[in-house]
């Protein structure tokens, strides 16, 4: 979601386009955001199996466990990256 900047909004860059979020979003704030999916904590879907996703900040991937520790400061590069099936 884009929206007017305000003094505590943080400009970043996820999957190659501008992003602003609030100050104090996450990495699973982002992942939860663009996924639609309700992820705890440890990075894990409600039933325990993973999300299907992969996110890495400024060029390093992060590990699921750490994404709700992990603060998106102004002029990060976030990936995602989400696993599909078929061939």
């Amino acid at each position: 979601m884009t929206h007017p900047a305000q003094a505590t909004d943080v400009a970043f860059t996820l999957n190659g386009a501008e992003r602003i979020v609030r100050g104090e979003t996450s990495l699973r704030d982002v992942v939860v955001q663009e996924t639609g999916k309700s992820i705890g904590d440890d990075g894990r879907l409600a039933d325990g199996r993973g999300t299907g996703v992969a996110a890495a900040l400024d060029g390093e991937v992060v590990p699921r466990s750490a994404w709700a520790a992990t603060p998106i400061a102004a002029g990060a590069v976030v990936e995602l990256v989400t696993a599909t099936q078929g061939g």
